[in-house]
């Protein structure tokens, strides 16, 4: 986690009050007669500007500046010095004051009573131009929130006033809550109220002008009936004490773009062996109960559970203890979040004490009254993934860097260079397959909605290896009832995911299965020589070609590795199919996006998958340090050869798994390599378990290449006595030994003789056909010339026209002299 420091105490008294939607932050200190002074930090400028001072000895309960910065709302109580301390007295009358800052002028009192009063100004989305009127909320202890219309105008040039101060119109928002919390940035106040002793989620979404819709209403199952009253996020609350925050319940709602909702609760401790805690995952339909041990109860001292939204994530941090990160997009399996413990260095670079998270990512730690930004830091999570050596922190960490947007080439690299060095360091899932679906998935995913629910996002789909420290209960849960029935923006997004947990539909991530089928149905159609509509054949072929095209046109980059060479049409009919079943998959389900853009996408995750296959690949081809002439056969392989087999082994079987496409040229290399590396025995055990896959372009080169010694003769016959006919008939031709012409004449006399029909013969046959006298030969070498004359039975060897029947009796010949010895 990456802590970026936005303000530190320069003055003891400094307190940190309040941080407004456009970053600004608010605060407050004293001088040495007590006289307070309010201060506004510009996140944009980074400058300090003093904007109001009282000068009198109060204590500041909450504040906030109104957008133009021509408002100040204040909240005080006074106080007295006892100690040497400033402390509440009790029963004091609370002040919240309304101050004209721009310039100071006018002061207007909103309450004055006994209960503590917070306060804070909208800020809608507008235009940049001044608005003519303010909302202000006011929140009270007697638990009910009221929303100010303050009207303002300008006179004498630039100074502003409040328009009829002495009545101001007001709202009642919401009563009789027991816990509320702001969302700064989304203006959202999200509250809880008590019906028969059940707890009832609310959520009013304020907008640009003064009206505000009741969104949603859900169910919590928590008990609120004695925790007394509690908000979050309207200022930095320095009335709690800070000796009890670990007795406190802690209750924070955190939302994503992506149209997540989830409710994160810890109730008051009762222990300090174990700590309990709930997320709410409302998007998904369950929540979460993770009960956590401790392993040092001695350090519990002021010290409570920390909720933090991190975008993808919510990080759940006990100080000295654990942090834990929840993946909130993809729950189901407690392998995507990372669970760490006390003695983790990524913990001893946390704060150690109490923090407040407040809007936006924003915590302020207690004691030192410093405000952070929290943020995830990818090149340290990339440092965690190399020193860790628990499959389940490596599954988490590499989805979580991942999840951290685009990815910088360089970032992308060690993380192949991770992956490549590490796949043998995995033993409860495939490294290979994990990286490739979810590296790809978090390349597409930003285009389009729903993407979480179409494409795959990991290669486990189940996990049952515990993790030490932590246990956890799923459980169903009430879905939000939605009042409004106009959504837009967020609000589209959750009523979406809502809908389709509602729907209780299929499991819709994109499966190959159904591209298993047809791909296999090809090939086989392929072997036999029997093929279906050139004109869909052509098509698949087409989709490859612009997979391919598109591929390069990302990559300017030459390859080290001789890959793309060659048409392969296997992989490139796998990857035509693939092209269009998910295609067809996406149109299905993506409603609203353009056709056009959907092509796009479906072009860019399937030239990922092969880009990753090649940069993992050229990883290690560049670590061992290769040429082009390994793709010679008349040498032995190095060890450096031998580890590149092994890594493309590795990844024929996560692709294979997974009916993944391949770079064209793959199954060339690899097999080159392991004839150049493997022992025979071993290299036709691969062959024979279909590892190695017999391309066109290896087994010519392997014909080519090597010479007729024993050894390599031997390699031969076993290499053609395992391709399909007509390949191995081809192949025959290419290679120019006796069994070679064996092979061919066997061929030719079974298609010859397959139709044959005794007939008269033509009795004026050529006798220099025969040279020697063998009557039997000769005889069947007379047969087979009588067929050739007579019909077209050649067809099939068009083009080979050296292959009749002197050819077959010579080959013949040579035969049975070897096999006598002769």
């Amino acid at each position: 986690m990456k802590i970026k420091d936005v303000l530190e105490n320069n003055y003891e008294s400094l307190r940190v009050l309040n941080v407004e939607r456009n970053g600004n932050i608010i605060y407050t200190y004293k001088d040495d007669k007590g006289n307070i002074f309010f201060g506004l930090y510009d996140s944009q400028t980074r400058q300090n500007e003093h904007i109001y001072t009282f000068e009198k000895d109060l204590q500041v309960v909450s504040c906030s500046v109104n957008n133009e910065r021509t408002l100040l709302a204040a909240s005080l109580v006074q106080s007295t010095k006892e100690g040497g301390m400033n402390e509440l007295q009790q029963g004091s009358k609370c002040l919240t004051l309304l101050v004209e800052i721009h310039p100071v002028n006018n002061v207007k009192v909103l309450k004055a009573v006994d209960s503590h009063i917070w306060v804070q100004f909208l800020y809608p989305h507008v235009e940049s131009h001044p608005l003519s009127e303010n909302h202000l909320l006011l929140i009270s202890e007697e638990k009910y929130i009221e929303q100010f219309h303050i009207q303002v105008i300008q006179e004498d040039g630039n100074k502003v006033m409040i328009k009829n101060s002495g009545h101001l119109p007001r709202d009642r928002v919401a009563e009789d809550f027991v816990w509320a919390q702001w969302d700064m940035s989304e203006q959202r106040l999200y509250y809880i109220d008590l019906k028969k002793s059940r707890s009832i989620l609310k959520c009013i979404q304020f907008y640009a002008d003064e009206n505000f819709d009741l969104m949603f209403e859900a169910p919590l199952d928590i008990s609120l009936s004695d925790s007394g009253f509690k908000l979050v996020n309207f200022g930095c609350d320095y009335l709690q004490d800070q000796e009890k925050l670990s007795t406190h319940l802690t209750l924070c709602v955190f939302t994503n773009r992506t149209g997540s909702l989830c409710v994160c609760y810890s109730p008051k401790f009762d222990s300090w062996e174990q700590i309990t805690y709930s997320v709410f995952y409302f998007h998904k339909g369950h929540s979460k109960t993770f009960t956590a041990a401790l392993e040092s109860a001695a350090s519990h001292v002021a010290k409570g559970v920390t909720f933090l939204n991190l975008d993808y994530y919510v990080a759940v941090y006990l100080p000295g203890h654990f942090f834990h990160l929840l993946n909130i997009q993809h729950p189901d399996l407690i392998c995507h979040s990372l669970f760490l413990t006390g003695k983790n260095e990524m913990i001893d670079m946390l704060p150690h004490s109490p923090l407040q998270s407040l809007s936006g990512s924003l915590i302020l730690e207690w004691c030192s009254g410093k405000l952070y930004r929290a943020l995830l830091n990818r090149s340290y999570l990339l440092e965690f993934l190399w020193n860790t050596c628990l499959d389940y922190e490596k599954m988490a960490v590499l989805h979580c860097v991942l999840s951290c947007g685009s990815h910088p080439q360089s970032l992308e690299a060690q993380i192949i260079q991770w992956v490549s060095e590490n796949i043998s360091a995995c033993h409860s899932f495939d490294l290979i397959q994990e990286f490739i679906i979810a590296s790809s998935y978090w390349s597409i995913y930003p285009e389009a909605s729903n993407m979480d629910k179409l494409l795959p996002y990991s290669s486990v789909l189940t996990w049952n290896a515990e993790i030490p420290g932590i246990t956890l209960m799923t459980e169903e849960i009430a879905l939000p009832f939605m009042k409004v029935h106009s959504f837009k923006g967020y609000w589209e997004k959750l009523n979406s995911n809502l809908e389709y947990v509602k729907c209780a539909k299929p499991h819709l991530h994109y499966s190959n299965s159904v591209v298993r089928r047809e791909w296999h149905s090809l090939i086989s159609e392929e072997k036999t020589g029997k093929r279906r509509s050139t004109a869909y054949v052509r098509n698949i072929l087409g989709n490859a070609i612009k997979v391919i095209s598109n591929l390069e046109a990302r990559n300017l980059e030459p390859r080290l590795t001789p890959l793309f060479q060659e048409e392969d049409n296997h992989q490139r009919l796998l990857m035509g199919l693939m092209v269009s079943e998910l295609k067809d998959h996406l149109l299905r389900h993506l409603r609203g996006v353009e056709k056009k853009k959907i092509e796009q996408m479906v072009l860019d995750y399937i030239s990922k998958l092969l880009d990753l296959i090649c940069r993992i690949l050229e990883t290690s081809w560049r670590k061992h340090n290769l040429q082009s002439w390994v793709l010679h056969l008349d040498r032995c392989g190095s060890a450096a050869e031998l580890a590149v087999f092994h890594l493309m082994t590795r990844i024929l079987e996560a692709t294979n798994s997974l009916i993944l496409p391949l770079p064209p040229g793959f199954h060339t290399l690899h097999t080159v390599l392991g004839v150049r590396c493997l022992p025979l025995h071993t290299l036709l055990h691969y062959i024979d378990n279909g590892v190695l896959l017999l391309t066109e372009t290896a087994v010519t080169r392997l014909m080519k290449d090597l010479d007729n010694t024993e050894k390599n003769e031997k390699l031969k016959f076993s290499i053609i006595g395992r391709l399909p006919p007509l390949f191995g008939q081809k192949i025959c031709r290419l290679w120019d030994h006796p069994m070679s012409s064996n092979l061919i004449s066997r061929n030719h006399v079974k298609k010859l003789l397959q139709n044959y029909k005794k007939q008269p013969r033509n009795s004026v046959i050529d006798k220099s056909l025969f040279s020697v006298e063998f009557l039997p030969l000769n005889y069947f070498i007379e047969i087979l010339t009588d067929i050739e004359s007579s019909s077209q039975a050649l067809s099939a060897f068009e083009g080979h026209d050296n292959v009749d029947a002197k050819f077959v009796g010579e080959a013949a010949l040579k035969h049975t002299t070897m096999l006598l010895g002769l």
